[in-house]
């Protein structure tokens, strides 16, 4: 049984049975009141006066038609008043449809009045919205990472044989070299799949402690934060590399109001806040590294909840600033 008919059915129900109530109370006034016989004004015309048996039979008679009326009328109208009540629903099972058949790109923008269907259709928007971007940002970080990971293997493949015909150190030497960076690579990806899995534990951490551990000095002011030791000690630690790889002259870190700010001087960078896309490194895809630090930077910042803003610098190089709760 569909839900517009079930509401029908309620409304139908309802109304008959208010009728009901009605049409007995109509009975049990003239079944009661008046208590005494009922005569005609001209005593001459007695013989034409209902009995009070006759009076009921007429008032159950006729509730009778009003009651079928009324039920006429409680189907009638209550198929249209539930149809037009949950018309949002048949756009919103056709975005769940086309979802479900794998197109993201549909959105329902209902229009009309502002109630619970509306913002059930804005919030599936808003959860459309975000699956897009999801899948999308998980397409373009497989190619992405199938590219990156193929580039060294060949590399590797093609040395190996030179390297077997002519027994060449120097190959050798770079083979050595860009093995390296295939492990790192495969580490780097490690550890951000682990933090995209983390079910992190958190406990107080002073972030300045942690700076000062990775061999940094600093305004550092106590600055405890409710965290994940390990994962903080590492978005420093990214933070920190990035910085060094990519900046020139000094990096300066500081902490505050469970705030992380690191600043460095280095070339200009139109759009810093693409940096948090796996594998973008520096200007496009140039520059050492793996283009994965800010990406698990980012990544372990919305794990605690915090908030993650790169800003450029006057004359060029890179503010990145990281907010968290002041409490969890």
């Amino acid at each position: 049984m569909s839900a517009r008919l079930r509401l029908t059915l309620s409304y139908a129900a309802f109304l008959v049975a208010a009728g009901l109530m009605v049409a007995v109370g109509v009975w049990i006034i003239v079944r009661t009141y008046p208590n005494y016989p009922l005569t005609a004004a001209n005593p001459r015309d007695q013989s034409a006066v209902p009995t009070r048996a006759e009076v009921l039979d007429t008032v159950v008679k006729a509730s009778a038609v009003v009651l079928t009326a009324l039920a006429a009328i409680g189907l009638g109208g209550g198929w249209l008043l539930a149809g037009w009540i949950l018309r949002p629903l048949d756009d919103i099972n056709e975005a769940a449809r086309l979802a479900a058949s794998g197109r993201l790109d549909h959105r329902i923008r209902l229009s009309g009045r502002s109630d619970e269907f509306k913002a059930l259709a804005d919030n599936f928007d808003h959860m459309l919205e975000r699956l897009d971007d999801a899948f999308t940002s998980q397409e373009r970080f497989a190619a992405n990472a199938s590219h990156e990971l193929r580039t060294p293997l060949t590399v590797t493949a093609t040395m190996l044989d030179v390297a077997r015909a002519e027994q060449d150190s120097e190959l050798l030497r770079r083979l050595q070299v860009t093995n390296a960076r295939a492990i790192g690579l495969t580490e780097a990806l490690l550890r951000l799949a682990d933090a995209n899995a983390v079910s992190a534990a958190f406990e107080p951490v002073d972030l300045a402690q942690i700076v000062r551990d990775a061999g940094v000095d600093g305004e550092l002011a106590p600055t405890i934060v409710h965290g994940d030791p390990d994962l903080l000690a590492q978005l420093v630690e990214n933070l920190i590399r990035n910085a060094a790889q990519h900046g020139t002259g000094e990096t300066r870190v500081s902490t505050s109001s469970a705030t992380l700010r690191v600043e460095n001087a280095g070339p200009e960078i139109p759009h810093p806040e693409r940096l948090v896309e796996p594998f973008l490194r520096g200007n496009a895809r140039t520059g050492s590294g793996h283009g994965l630090g800010l990406a698990l930077v980012a990544r372990i910042t919305e794990v605690h909840g915090g908030t993650l803003t790169l800003d450029p610098c006057e004359g060029g190089g890179l503010i990145v600033t990281v907010v968290f709760p002041a409490e969890r």
